[in-house]
């Protein structure tokens, strides 16, 4: 039997899938831990895996790649589509679909599986990414191909003695290191929020909590003072802030294949991770710094969310990134709020706000009035000269 490696999750699409193809093909599973999986899930899911009659199947820890290759510059870049989503699930994509088809290579297989629909984002990215490494390896969508339907799976696997609960939550939630997605019913309308209770996390604290993020170079490298890598970090502050019910939004943007999507997600460590290096780079980096970076970073993210991680325009882009950081180090201080939080100010040698030259509206010391009087009327030439000429 020929060798199918199948990119596994456990769900009913790629149950289905596994079960199908391991009566012609010698199917081995794999998983990809970008963050959100616990050991006891994992052994779930490897547990399920054989009794679809898998012949292998191998869980990829791929959660400090993940940080390395995608989620840094993410940072760097304050990357937030339509300036609300941090990307949780599309960046986690691309990074499962590198591993999954290395490993493939790696076993010499000749045929790889997903279990993506027609309708969705996944497909393109996966695809993309395998046709890129492995353009040799087959690969095989029942789901997409058959254009089957839930109750249909449920019957097949059912038939082929699989009688495993396949009752469909009220909610597909997703989650990994960079943030949670919900989906529900509310969703797939344009009019309805997602109930409180749809949220993995729940209020748990009320009381204020203040916090210390310590940035080096543009990396989270401690949280109150603990240095950790910044991948567990994040993860520190997101068991932090998530029991003040933080980060929770939903995401309306345009899918790959060309349709409105809407999703909601939780994304507590990841917003405010965000949104506390973006002020720290406000007082360290020059305003054509910030100018320059804002576009880049707005189309490393659209890049990323297409599929486009491959193209050499990324490396490209993440190596400008990563200069912008030199300076971006210091202490940036934050309170945690019930389903909000607050940016109360930052600490850096490298601040800008230095008052030795003069404080804002207040005082200058780095020049005089005549200085002032002399670059306002130059600075206003141009303006001037055109009015003038135009006046008629």
């Amino acid at each position: 039997m020929k060798k199918l490696v199948i990119a596994y999750s456990g769900g009913l699409d790629t149950s289905y899938c596994a079960v199908s193809l391991s009566k012609e093909y010698d199917v081995h599973a794999v998983s990809v831990n970008t963050g959100g999986f616990t050991k006891e899930e994992i052994s779930h899911i490897e547990s399920n895996a054989y009794k679809m009659g898998v012949t292998t199947y191998k869980n990829i820890d791929a959660v400090s790649t993940f940080y390395q290759k995608v989620v840094k510059y993410l940072i760097f870049g304050n990357v937030l589509k339509n300036n609300s989503y941090p990307l949780s699930v599309s960046a986690e994509r691309i990074i499962q679909a590198i591993e999954i088809i290395e490993y493939a290579k790696s076993i010499d297989a000749e045929y790889i599986a997903h279990g993506s629909t027609g309708a969705g984002n996944d497909q393109v990215r996966f695809d993309m990414i395998f046709q890129t490494l492995a353009p040799n390896i087959k690969i095989i969508t029942p789901i997409r191909d058959e254009k089957l339907t839930r109750q249909q799976e449920i019957d097949y696997l059912k038939e082929n003695g699989i009688d495993m609960n396949w009752e469909k939550a009220k909610y597909s939630v997703n989650k990994g290191l960079w943030g949670t997605s919900v989906g529900g019913s509310e969703t797939l309308t344009s009019d309805k929020a997602l109930p409180s209770e749809a949220y993995p996390s729940q209020l748990k604290h009320t009381e204020e909590e203040k916090v210390k993020l310590t940035f080096k170079q543009g990396e989270l490298v401690a949280v109150n003072g603990i240095e950790n890598a910044p991948q567990n970090n994040i993860e520190v502050l997101n068991n932090l802030a998530s029991a003040y019910a933080i980060g929770r939004d939903i995401h309306v943007g345009d899918t790959i294949v060309g349709i409105k999507g809407r999703v909601g997600f939780e994304a507590a460590a990841a917003l405010i991770t965000i949104k506390a290096h973006h002020l720290l780079e406000k007082h360290t980096l020059t305003k054509w710094q910030l100018q320059h970076k804002e576009y880049l970073s707005s189309f490393y993210g659209m890049h990323l969310h297409e599929g486009q991680y491959l193209d050499p325009v990324m490396r490209n882009i993440e190596a400008f990134l990563a200069s912008s950081q030199d300076k971006v180090t210091g202490d940036v201080f934050v309170t945690l709020k019930p389903y909000h939080f607050a940016l109360d100010g930052i600490q850096s040698e490298h601040d800008l706000m230095s008052a030795k030259f003069g404080s804002y509206g207040e005082e200058n010391k780095a020049w005089t009035a005549d200085d002032a009087k002399g670059f306002i009327k130059i600075l206003g030439n141009q303006n001037k000269i055109y009015q003038q000429v135009n006046s008629k």
